[in-house]
């Protein structure tokens, strides 16, 4: 049995990797790429606000810098750690 975070997407990947980039992201939301296969994410832009979000923002920002060639901001951690944080979020 699954569950449901409504205030988070996984992005459709249907095509290449080149265009997914180009997928637009909803108004309210933020592309971001986590992972080892940096599978790309819309987060709700409210989730700025919450610390434990801000936590991995500087995460991001210590390994990564603000250079981000993807398109969105990489976040370094895995897939199942990032779910459980943005599950506590909503």
């Amino acid at each position: 049995m699954g569950f449901h975070l409504p205030a988070i997407r996984q992005a459709s990947l249907a095509a290449s990797q080149a265009s997914s980039k180009f997928v637009e992201v909803p108004k309210g939301y933020l592309a971001v790429y986590v992972g080892e296969k940096e599978k790309r994410f819309m987060i709700a832009i409210s989730y700025l606000n919450q610390p434990s979000f801000q936590d991995l923002l500087y995460q991001a920002e210590e390994e990564f810098g603000y250079d981000h060639l993807l398109g969105g901001h990489t976040i370094p951690c895995s897939e199942d750690f990032f779910q459980c944080i943005t599950s506590h979020l909503n």
